[in-house]
């Protein structure tokens, strides 16, 4: 079954605190935590809040960065990893978000080796916590210092270097929503997909990564909704909002319209002739 989540990154301004209480108040049942605000909230503080008002956590991001762009070893950036596995279990999250990291000077089969060792290494772990490490493509325009990995291509060959169950991918309709045949893809891509974010958009995606509110866009994103329903999935919806629009934005009337909008996408895919059987 479908369910909800909203992301930390939606709601900028507010703290860990007030993304719990808020997220309840307006009847979201799961949050994406972001480690940064995690930080300014103590451990077993956050813990404490979620169960008190039952919350469940679809993701904890993000991890990563195996290159070396941002500064860190590989070494470095792999316990980091496993920290924040141990701490996604202990949040009760179902997955790990990670970002490759740039090439960083590195030519793309070596960058993709580093990746691979990296996710081979934390499969023990994972599977251990009984959790899965997502690893999230993004547009070529928004990759920045985040990752090289731009294409389903390029992210599945690194999937299937590594040749775990445990790693998985991060399906983000704002990132991916404007690839070629994508709606096509999906039931293909369906069982290697972790995570669905939702985020819409006004135009082609672009350095800024600026989106807008879910339905006030271009991306197809009943159409891609309908087509994760008919491959099975069943996974989290996580809403991602970023961007200039929501710099100011009233949060509890934001939180009402993600709610609203997933309802509708979720029930348009329950009635799609496209979500009676996948493309063959």
């Amino acid at each position: 079954m479908a369910k909800l989540s909203v992301s930390e990154t939606t709601t900028f301004r507010w703290s860990f605190e007030e993304d719990v209480k808020n997220y309840a108040a307006a009847g979201i049942p799961a949050m994406g935590v972001w480690r940064q605000k995690l930080s300014d909230c103590q451990e077993v503080e956050a813990i404490r809040l979620l169960q008190e008002y039952g919350l469940e956590v679809s993701h904890l991001f993000w991890a990563g960065g195996f290159t070396g762009s941002d500064g860190r070893s590989f070494r470095e950036s792999v316990e980091d990893a496993k920290q924040a596995l141990r701490l996604a279990k202990r949040l009760g999250a179902s997955c790990l978000v990670v970002y490759s990291g740039t090439r960083a000077g590195h030519t793309y089969n070596h960058a993709r080796r580093l990746v691979r060792d990296a996710l081979q290494e934390l499969v023990p772990l994972a599977e251990s916590l009984d959790l899965v490490v997502a690893l999230e493509p993004m547009h070529p325009a928004c990759a920045g210092n985040c990752t090289f990995l731009t294409t389903l291509e390029e992210t599945l060959m690194v999937l299937d270097m590594v040749g775990s169950a445990r790693v998985k991918m991060v399906f983000d309709t704002y990132h991916l929503g404007l690839f070629e045949r994508i709606v096509e893809r999906i039931p293909e891509l369906a069982p290697r997909v972790a995570l669905v974010q939702l985020g819409d958009t006004r135009g082609a995606p672009t350095i800024e990564g600026n989106r807008c509110r879910l339905g006030e866009g271009i991306l197809p994103l009943a159409e891609m909704v309908a087509s994760f329903a008919s491959a099975g999935y069943d996974g989290y919806y996580d809403v991602e909002l970023l961007g200039e629009e929501f710099s100011e934005a009233d949060y509890p009337a934001l939180l009402v319209h993600a709610k609203e909008s997933f309802a509708r996408l979720v029930g348009a895919a329950s009635i799609s002739p496209k979500a009676e059987s996948p493309p063959q």
